[in-house]
């Protein structure tokens, strides 16, 4: 018990010279020792490198998790499971999820209805985009999150840590320079001669013992001063050592950074791949929106008649289509078509064309005309109006 109040009353000095010594500092009227310039500028780059590194990670698990609750709620889950020693489950992302209900959506349609096969093909590629997501989220996280996390929260606060206890030895140092100097002035004022007053063998006596005690407290602070300024050099080399560390960290964090561009330069063209893939599933299934405009502008009888069609299936003349008495509609252009052949007119995004269809055109085009201008284009790329 008496070791401990002891050890407490030694600390609370300890703590009351150093704010001492820093007030004096802040208010002009005691020295303080410098460090050098390198160590400065060391000191300069490694607040930049964590300010910096915690905002680029900040901003990163955004990127990769961008709803808040999500994000609060993964992080929290992360936690717990990293207490537990256990291992976190992989979560299901926002794709996954989107393709799995478009998927039952189209088992209540019906899979052989035009709108249900074609939300079993859109579910099927946003299933796959969100396990692409998935694995993208996953490589990153380890490639990229966790190094500059282990950065901000192991070597940063070992950094920090050392930095305090220096400037907790400088303080220490400072304190024991100013006990020198004002002991060697309180024993240069007792080691001058007495005037004449103080002649008497009393004063000489009294002189002598303040100028013995004066030189003993010199003695003990030069001591102390050795000690401070060797336990500053220590820890001011420590610390440089793991300062001039950040160059390392740097070249690790650039490794990463460009495991993280090829990560995500991958889960792209992942994602363009299965969006053509898509795009081509989708052209082979039949659009009822255009069947139906197909049979709207069908003659009735035609069929049961037998009468032929002036257009042939296989082979096309622009030329011999002519328009309908009735069924032509307007049409607005969504998106810039270039035509692939004779048979086929350019659009361009937004103007607005006559369409229509023949017997026994395919229903994925139309007949379109502009001014003396006509051939065939995709419905896809068109929006039809009333």
């Amino acid at each position: 018990m008496d070791f401990n109040v002891k050890k407490l009353a030694s600390g609370a000095g300890v703590f009351f010279t150093r704010a001492v010594q820093f007030t004096e500092e802040k208010l002009g009227q005691a020295e303080k020792t410098e460090l050098d310039a390198h160590f400065e500028n060391l000191m300069s780059r490694a607040d930049c490198t964590k300010l910096w590194t915690e905002k680029i990670y900040r901003q990163t698990e955004v990127l990769l998790q961008p709803n808040p609750i999500d994000h609060t709620g993964a992080r929290i889950e992360e936690f717990l499971y990293e207490k537990l020693e256990r291992k976190a489950p992989s979560r299901i992302t926002n794709g996954e999820l989107l393709g799995q209900y478009m998927q039952d959506a189209a088992k209540e349609f019906g899979p052989g209805t035009p709108y249900g096969g074609t939300l079993i093909e859109v579910g099927e590629c946003e299933r796959r985009l969100g396990t692409a997501e998935r694995e993208f989220l996953q490589t990153s996280a380890i490639s990229f999150l966790t190094p500059l996390r282990n950065f901000l929260e192991g070597d940063w606060r070992t950094i920090s840590k050392e930095r305090r206890l220096l400037e907790n030895l400088r303080l220490d140092l400072d304190a024991c320079k100013t006990r020198l100097k004002k002991a060697k002035v309180a024993e240069a004022k007792a080691a001058m001669a007495p005037d004449f007053q103080e002649t008497r063998p009393r004063n000489y006596v009294l002189s002598a013992s303040a100028s013995a005690l004066w030189s003993e407290e010199v003695e003990k602070a030069e001591h102390e001063l050795r000690v401070a300024q060797s336990e500053f050099d220590r820890q001011a080399e420590v610390t440089r050592l793991l300062l001039e560390g950040i160059s390392s960290t740097h070249v690790n964090h650039l490794r990463c950074l460009h495991e993280f561009v090829e990560a995500q330069a991958a889960y792209y063209k992942q994602c363009d791949f299965h969006m053509q893939e898509l795009q081509k599933e989708l052209g082979r299934i039949p659009n009822a929106f255009a069947l139906n405009s197909t049979h709207s502008t069908v003659p009735a009888g035609s069929a049961s008649e037998g009468i032929s069609s002036p257009v042939e299936t296989d082979t096309l003349n622009i030329e011999e289509v002519q328009p309908p008495a009735t069924g032509t509609r307007k049409a607005k252009v969504l998106y810039d078509y270039d035509a692939a052949d004779s048979s086929e007119l350019s659009l361009l995004a937004d103007e607005l064309i006559t369409v229509y269809t023949v017997p026994g055109m395919d229903s994925d085009w139309l007949i379109g005309e502009r001014g003396n201008q006509k051939g065939k284009v995709p419905v896809t790329y068109l929006e039809l109006l009333s």
